[in-house]
């Protein structure tokens, strides 16, 4: 039997074990940036919306409730700006790795084809095209790109790790190319709503996609927005053909959110007043960071959204890894992204207010 596992990269994040012993060993503790996970509370809204929905005996469905999908139409219009959105053009999934995983092999892609991500890259676009035996290209400019094979396009705006955003333009210029060569487009979008230089704009925008959704899919995560990274909150919205085929697989394959999270999937779609004050609480790490990083001898670039920053001290990134590990300080080396990044590490600003003064004070010594 042949290890599916076979085809897979080094699990990028154990390579950092030795750095992270390092940072762990500083006298005040260690000041973790490398994952970027949320660290503050779950809003007691969303929290009390699961507790009342505990108990759910029978199976969940994979399509959602129907208030799942109400909710997932309105936000997508509100936010996103979409127009004419119905229930086929939204479909809940159990975290967005699941589904930038798994899509390529439900789509029915294999050895022959290929999938297309940007050079700096969340690696699972990667892992996704070689779980199904397809070929991965990493682009610079996607309309640059031979169309003849590939079959699925993956944008990222704003992008991890760079927090790059793709201006609107940009993404007219995409998806009429895509349009043109009949390449499936899927825009991960999870940092939407975290634009500080820049306000990213969806692919689902009107002006964007002329208001229909032809071979175009958008994807969306609760994880940063609401802090709900354990609860595996995510949906995808766009082209219903795709939605509608996806929706069959899933079914079988049995891929339900379960139904406490669906409800309070609900409930933090139809409330801003948590994502402000978790932005004003990113927003205020973000800055400190950003001045403490640059007064250390960083340069931070692109970095206008998401929830890190993209620096360089112009050197190795492993020896930029090793010099803050030195100082209790542990961020994701670049080259995770890409060979690009080697020279670039990522810093996130997930860590508490506590953690992220103390990290302030280490650059600064």
């Amino acid at each position: 039997m042949s290890a599916v596992s076979s085809r897979l990269p080094v699990f990028p994040w154990d390579r950092l074990e030795p750095y992270k012993a390092t940072a762990a060993a500083h006298a005040d503790g260690i000041v973790d940036l490398s994952v970027g996970t949320p660290v503050d509370p779950v809003p007691e809204l969303i929290q009390k919306a699961l507790i009342e929905a505990a108990d759910s005996p029978g199976y969940p469905t994979v399509w959602g409730t129907v208030a799942l999908r109400n909710a997932l139409t309105g936000w997508v219009g509100e936010r996103l700006g979409a127009t004419g959105v119905t229930h086929a053009n939204v479909l809940p999934v159990v975290g967005s790795k699941e589904l930038v995983a798994w899509l390529p092999t439900q789509l029915g892609l294999g050895p022959g084809d290929t999938v297309a991500h940007p050079r700096l890259a969340y690696p699972t676009y990667e892992v996704g095209a070689r779980l199904c035996g397809a070929n991965a290209v990493a682009y610079d400019d996607p309309t640059d790109l031979d169309p003849a094979g590939l079959k699925l396009l993956w944008l990222n705006s704003p992008s991890n790790p760079t927090g790059r955003v793709l201006a609107k333009d940009e993404l007219i210029r995409i998806v009429a190319w895509a349009r043109e060569h009949g390449v499936l487009v899927f825009s991960d979008e999870c940092y939407l709503e975290l634009g500080w230089e820049a306000d990213p704009v969806s692919v689902l925008h009107p002006d964007v996609c002329g208001g229909g959704y032809e071979g175009v899919v958008a994807v969306h995560s609760l994880s940063k927005r609401s802090n709900l990274a354990g609860y595996r909150a995510a949906f995808i919205a766009g082209d219903e053909r795709v939605l509608g085929e996806l929706l069959q697989i899933r079914k079988h394959g049995g891929m339900m959110v379960p139904a406490p999270v669906q409800a309070a999937t609900v409930a933090a779609l139809g409330d801003d007043a948590h994502v402000a004050e978790q932005r004003a609480r990113y927003a205020a790490r973000r800055a400190a960071l950003r001045g403490a990083l640059e007064g250390h001898g960083f340069r931070i670039e692109h970095s206008e959204a998401s929830l890190y920053l993209w620096a360089t001290r112009d050197e190795p990134c492993w020896e930029t890894v090793a010099h803050l590990a030195g100082l209790g300080i542990l961020v994701a080396p670049g080259d995770f992204y890409g060979p690009a990044g080697d020279r670039f590490v990522r810093v996130a600003f997930t860590a508490t207010d506590e953690r992220v003064e103390a990290a302030v004070k280490r650059l600064g010594g």
